[in-house]
């Protein structure tokens, strides 16, 4: 009879809790850094670190810029850091992707980098000097075309038309050519 008893008085417990009013005045909430001893519960502005955030690229002008944060339409003005590249941003600007964006103590926002969400459609690589290595082989591949080089020397080009036009001396040199 005990133990039933325990029982009812246990279910009329959360009755009550659950019947409680909603009006009921909550406890005071305690974050974590308040439990352990020793730590400060509030962080001063000066040991805060930067907080980072994605936002979108609206503008771009020289080094400054305007961005919106995700999820909002209203513009922000934001530096750009100095390690970022300013034709890294146009082309962020062109393609509409996200950059990632540090605000500090101050509050001013400042463009860190790009962020890249989706596989690109189109890759444009202009440089100084472009190098592609590959140890065994190498293809390149469009369609019906395609070039191959091989780690032994071979090179094959396929293709439906194949056109070769010099405004120099052209010349072809093999110890066999094969004509058809």
């Amino acid at each position: 009879m005990a133990g039933r008893r325990e029982t009812e008085e246990a279910a009329q417990f959360v009755e009550e809790a659950v019947e409680a009013p909603a009006h009921a005045p909550e406890s005071p909430r305690l974050s974590l850094e308040e439990l352990l001893p020793g730590s400060s519960p509030v962080q001063t502005s000066r040991n805060r670190p930067p907080f980072l955030c994605s936002a979108r690229l609206v503008s771009l002008e020289g080094r400054r810029a305007t961005v919106t944060w995700r999820g909002t339409t209203e513009p922000v003005e934001a530096h750009v850091a100095p390690e970022v590249e300013e034709e890294l941003l146009v082309l962020a600007l062109r393609n509409r992707d996200g950059v990632l964006v540090e605000v500090g103590d101050e509050g001013s926002p400042v463009i860190v980098g790009v962020l890249q969400t989706r596989l690109p459609r189109e890759i444009h690589i202009s440089a100084d000097k472009v190098s592609i290595d590959a140890a065994e082989e190498l293809v390149l591949r469009a369609g019906r075309a395609a070039l191959r080089l091989r780690e032994d020397g071979d090179v094959e080009l396929v293709g439906s038309r194949i056109s070769a036009a010099s405004r120099g001396l052209f010349r072809l040199v093999g110890r066999i050519l094969r004509l058809n």
